[in-house]
């Protein structure tokens, strides 16, 4: 195999950066996109020659090697299984499911059938997140004690995303699972699991800081102790203005470490009216920006599907944290959180 034949199950913002990433890269031909809606306009965006509605018309093709799964959360589940009974190999988007045990099958069904299963965390694939744990590796800030990490913004424009049956949740789910799979990798590790989970959540709908027609929490933070005692405090929130912030500090024994991941572009903009694109969930441009240089490429999404598509044609398995044990982790500490967040107090175990 010299190039891999990929069907996208999706047609809105995900498929939209996973297609973007696959016209990037000449082992990837894109052969087919599934979809209820945006099938015209996707399709004609990206040259994908077949269509169609149901995914599982996509699935049944032979000569279609990976799936790229870019649907609403609830929906993960369904169409990872299915693609992997149809021997395909399966790359999903955050979270791998809505529940513990529909990420269980996931995983159990993909172990199966014999395919690879790509868990899509783009922080893990960042240039500035990777840089950072090179100097860390060097020993720049000694030994890691604590790191502190957040996406946030003011809101997501899914449908979807205002349910708990169709997310799984709020902001947790959707946002602070970034932080939290890049402290699994930073801190944590097979020997150094997390041990003990504190949670806490604005409560959804009326008790909501801003979104009140959001079943689930339009803000969140958890904080995460390893069994050697570093700790990790993460959030997500939707009540952000002024554009998606995603950061991370690392603090060590002999120094520390700032990334700002979606507002470090090295562009100073000063506009009184304005221009199309600075960065995501921004309202305007007008006044002081720094707008994007590559956000595909600086937040990760590039270099990930390139590893997953050379993993594929390499015959090799993804690394920790982007395979499906991780998104397996991630969703029983999201499950987790919340509980320490609903019985307020601290849960304790080991994942």
């Amino acid at each position: 195999m010299d190039k891999v034949r990929v069907g996208i199950v999706g047609s809105k913002f995900a498929a939209d950066f996973h297609a973007d990433c696959y016209s990037r890269n000449d082992k990837v031909e894109v052969v087919a996109v599934a979809a209820l809606d945006n099938l015209p306009e996707f399709s004609k965006k990206w040259r994908i020659p077949d269509t169609y509605e149901d995914y599982r018309q996509l699935l049944a093709r032979k000569d279609i090697h990976a799936v790229s799964i870019c649907v609403p959360n609830f929906l993960h589940h369904d169409v990872a299984v299915a693609a992997a009974r149809a021997k395909k190999h399966v790359l999903c988007e955050k979270p791998l499911a809505t529940t513990v045990a529909d990420a269980e099958e996931v995983v159990k069904v993909c172990a199966e059938e014999g395919v690879k299963l790509f868990y899509c965390e783009d922080w893990l694939f960042a240039p500035a997140l990777i840089r950072a744990q090179e100097i860390i590796k060097e020993g720049a800030i000694g030994e890691v004690l604590y790191l502190k990490a957040k996406e946030v913004h003011n809101g997501s424009h899914s449908p979807f995303a205002k349910k708990i049956k169709t997310c799984g949740g709020g902001a947790l789910i959707h946002l602070a699972i970034h932080p939290l799979a890049f402290a699994l990798v930073l801190l944590g590790g097979p020997d150094n699991p997390v041990v003990e989970v504190v949670g806490k959540t604005s409560g959804g709908l009326d008790k909501n800081f801003v979104h009140k027609d959001f079943e689930g929490e339009d803000w969140a933070v958890g904080i995460l102790t390893f069994k050697n005692g570093r700790q990790a405090f993460i959030e997500g929130n939707y009540i952000t203005v002024g554009g998606m912030d995603d950061a991370v500090e690392i603090y060590g024994t002999q120094g520390r470490l700032n990334v700002r991941l979606t507002f470090g572009s090295p562009i100073d903009v000063y506009s009184r009216p304005g221009y199309g694109y600075a960065i995501e969930k921004t309202d305007n441009t007008l006044g002081w920006t720094k707008p994007a240089v590559d956000e595909f490429e600086s937040l990760g999404y590039v270099s990930e599907l390139r590893y997953f598509v050379d993993c594929i044609l390499n015959d090799r398995q993804p690394k920790f944290g982007v395979d499906g044990a991780a998104g397996l982790t991630c969703i029983k500490l999201v499950q987790a959180l919340y509980q320490s967040a609903r019985e307020g107090k601290a849960v304790k175990g080991e994942w």
